[in-house]
Formats: C-alpha cells, sequence, structure tokens
C-alpha cells in the first residue's frame, strides 16, 4: 500500500477513535443527568407540624343526688319533697334559680333486712328514694363553687352526694380549624429549615395527614392514641397535629 494511502487511513481511524470516545463522554453525561434529575424529582422530606392553644372553659356542668330513707313510703317520700327544696334554696341562695335546675324523675330502691349470719330477708327494713338535680351554666366560676358548698346541705340534715363539676370549651370546632392551619404553616417552616441545611428548596405538597386532638389541662404532657379532652379543668390547652409531605427541588 502507498505511503498516502497508509496515512489515510491511519487519519480515518483515529477521527473515529476520538469520535467514539466524544460519544461515550456525552452518553455519559446525559445518563448521569437524567439520573440526577429523576432522583431529585424522587426526593421528598416529611415533618410533623404543631399548634396549641390556651382556653378557659365557658360552659360548667354540676350534678348532685340526694336520698330520703324510711321503713314506710309515704314518709320517705315525703322527707324527699322536703329535701328538694331545701337543695333548691340552697342553690337559689348561690344565684341559681330554679328554672337553670334540672331535677330527675325520683328513683325508689327496697333495702331488705339481713339476718345476723348477712343473708337477705322478705322483711323490708326501709325504702331509699333518690333524685338528682343537675347545672349547666356559663356561671363556670359559680359552679365550680357549688361542689364544695354544697356539704352545708348535709348539715342541715340531707343526705347529699356532689359529684365533680365538668367543663367544657364551646368553640372547639372552630378552634380546632384555626390550630391545623397553624399547625399546617409549622409544618412548612419546619420543612423549609431543613431543607435549606441540606442545599435544598422545599416544593409542592405530596402527602398531608391529620392527627388527633389532644385537649388537656394546662402545662399537662398526657396523650392518648384517640385523642382527649379533659373535663376537670377550666383552663385548658388544645393542641393540634399534622403531618405532611412535600418534594425537594
Amino acid at each position: 500500500m502507498p505511503d498516502c494511502d497508509r496515512r489515510s487511513a491511519n487519519w480515518g481511524l483515529a477521527l473515529l477513535g476520538i469520535a467514539l470516545a466524544a460519544g461515550m463522554v456525552l452518553s455519559a453525561w446525559l445518563v448521569s443527568d437524567t439520573v440526577k434529575s429523576v432522583k431529585l424529582a424522587n426526593q421528598t422530606i416529611m415533618v410533623k407540624g404543631y399548634a396549641q392553644k390556651e382556653v378557659r372553659s365557658d360552659i360548667a356542668v354540676w350534678s348532685g343526688r340526694f336520698v330520703a330513707r324510711d321503713p314506710e313510703l309515704v314518709k320517705a317520700y315525703s322527707r324527699l319533697e322536703t329535701d328538694l327544696r331545701k337543695v333548691l334554696d340552697f342553690l337559689a341562695l348561690k344565684g341559681i334559680p330554679r328554672e337553670g335546675v334540672d331535677v330527675s324523675a325520683v328513683t325508689t330502691s327496697i333495702q331488705y333486712r339481713k339476718t345476723p349470719q348477712g343473708y337477705d330477708t322478705n322483711e323490708i327494713e326501709q325504702y331509699v328514694l333518690g333524685q338528682t338535680v343537675t347545672i349547666n351554666s356559663r356561671e363556670v366560676d359559680l359552679v365550680s363553687s357549688l361542689s364544695g358548698e354544697s356539704t352545708t346541705l348535709i348539715r342541715e340534715g340531707v343526705e347529699f352526694f356532689s359529684f365533680s363539676p365538668e367543663y367544657y370549651y364551646s368553640g372547639i370546632e372552630d378552634m380546632k380549624i384555626q390550630l391545623l392551619g397553624e399547625a399546617t404553616l409549622n409544618a412548612r417552616q419546619r420543612a423549609e429549615q431543613l431543607a435549606v441545611n441540606s442545599g435544598g428548596k422545599v416544593g409542592p405538597l405530596r402527602a398531608a395527614s391529620q392527627g388527633v386532638f389532644q385537649i388537656t389541662p394546662l402545662f399537662s404532657t398526657d396523650v392518648e392514641d384517640w385523642g382527649r379532652y379533659d373535663t376537670t379543668t377550666i383552663e385548658k390547652a388544645v393542641k393540634a397535629v399534622v403531618t405532611i409531605q412535600y418534594s425537594i427541588d
């Protein structure tokens, strides 16, 4: 083969090699860039958002029960009527009018005399009649005081049992909506802080779920899986949590 033809063939092989090498480099770059784009598109971050508000109960519910006992049914009922008047007078004196008191129907039970060995007999020892009064009021502090002050009825001869007051907040549903918005904002802020620290940027929302609400006494850390609604305290804390997933750009 002449020298010129040999040189031409060598140049052709060299150019082919350069072209192949360039193609491989370009292909590798394209594949790498595509994988990077797919990886970034699939990156997400999941955060929890919290919100809490303190509220004061504006509804109080309190109940008390009184009983009258006597071997004769008529006398037991007469005594129960007298005790009811004492209870209503006590409540009126405390600022609870008659129309603000719900009085239950009379309940009747019979206690039978027992033998010295502790066995029941058919002999009636006494009739036990009872009634329950219930107060449902927005005068929260007033109702709160009734529980302790009702002991004055005992000194007047009334067999009275006071139950613990229960306290509620009437605006709880509206507050739940407000807290959900604040918890969502809190989640976004948390996600943005985490993304900035890792060199990313928060993208669109991918998924969101709402946790249960916890209504607890102030400064309480008690929670329940199905949510909690404390009714034992006037001052409460309403807590909301959301779990949100964002894409990362």
